[in-house]
């Protein structure tokens, strides 16, 4: 198999041949049809995330080191399963839940396996996407892709469930009765955007620095597009939500995007960040049970929300992702453009 792999933090990705594996036990084999890059593949990439301050965060610091072959978005075909793998067959199609834990700890067995410490994460920890074949350890973490084509499935692995999850974490409640404001208008934001609508959001405001970024939030349904740098963002913010936003959800994870998110809630209301950007928040103590708001961190969804949203997605309910397709051989270029803010939706490396 051919695989491109990150051997050194901060190096470009390299071309690798190997030996294809065979699976054992309960492993499935996927033939890669379509692998999404995600913006945490540019903090693989570094090796650090930046915590503000001038301190740094190392994946050595997680446990992590090279080589990793990234991609955790991962949609495929079966060629081989080893002799436990019930359920499954060479040629059917499958998008793959890659957040996978040891599966014996306690939050394993609570369904939290994204939270494991003794994490199995493809694309991180186990070889992902950017290659011919991707080993998944078992079948439950395989959904089938029916009517979807790997490029449109491959997303939902991580930009979909972590966007539903987000949703979620703000309350149907609320996202179906007030509207929501969305920091960023990359992959995620889009996505979520989609995804309110599907669940029957009353909407969001988005706001992101990129006019076409702001652009493509407009076209996917925003009730506002803002840049948030504009002296009268507050303003602008307000007279969309038709007073404050009763929760914000925060793709980016900036200084000034938690600021501005944290200081937009109303009393009682929610703030969820996701982004992993980098920098540092302060903030007056007091007015935390003053204004009761909540704070909230999110990395990713459970195995059963990626079922949902799954669900969801078959059923046809959520409109189609903004899609930049490019071979596998292009991933280096894909990363960089990445980071360069050149890419609007989501990008997908195909075989």
């Amino acid at each position: 198999m051919k695989s491109h792999v990150l051997t050194a933090f901060g190096a470009p990705l390299q071309a690798i041949e190997a030996p294809t594996p065979q699976p054992q036990g309960s492993e499935v084999l996927l033939k890669t049809l379509a692998a999404g890059v995600c913006h945490s593949d540019l903090h693989l990439a570094d090796g650090y995330y930046d915590m503000g301050g001038g301190k740094r965060f190392t994946l050595a610091d997680r446990g992590i080191a090279v080589p990793i072959t990234m991609g955790h978005e991962i949609a495929g075909e079966i060629v081989a399963v080893g002799p436990d793998a019930k359920g499954v067959k060479p040629g059917e199609r499958y998008v793959a839940y890659p957040w996978i834990g040891c599966g014996e700890c306690a939050v394993c067995r609570d369904g939290q396996e994204q939270l494991c410490n003794d994490a199995r994460t493809l694309g991180i920890r186990r070889p992902g996407g950017y290659s011919t074949h991707v080993m998944v350890p078992h079948p439950r973490y395989l959904y089938p892709l029916g009517k979807l084509t790997p490029q449109q499935a491959a997303p939902y692995a991580c930009s979909g469930l972590t966007t539903y999850s987000a949703l979620r974490r703000v309350g149907e409640a609320v996202y179906r009765n007030r509207p929501i404001l969305i920091l960023g208008a990359g992959g995620l934001g889009l996505m979520c955007l989609k995804l309110l609508k599907a669940l029957g959001g009353k909407g969001a405001i988005v706001a992101d620095i990129d006019p076409k970024k702001r652009e493509a939030a407009l076209a996917a349904g925003a009730l506002a597009a803002i840049d948030p740098k504009a002296e009268n963002a507050g303003r602008v913010i307000r007279d969309a939500a038709k007073g404050l936003p009763a929760a914000v959800i925060d793709f980016v994870g900036s200084n000034e995007t938690a600021r501005l998110g944290t200081d937009i809630l109303p009393r009682g209301g929610k703030y969820v960040i996701v982004g992993l950007f980098g920098g540092d928040l302060t903030l007056a103590l007091p007015l935390l049970p003053i204004r009761s708001i909540t704070i909230e961190g999110m990395l990713v969804g459970t195995l059963a929300e990626f079922r949902e949203v799954m669900d969801l997605v078959s059923q046809g309910k959520v409109e189609p992702m903004r899609l930049d397709e490019r071979k596998l051989d292009r991933a280096n270029e894909a990363l960089q453009d990445l980071r360069a803010g050149r890419i609007v939706g989501r990008a997908v490396l195909t075989p």
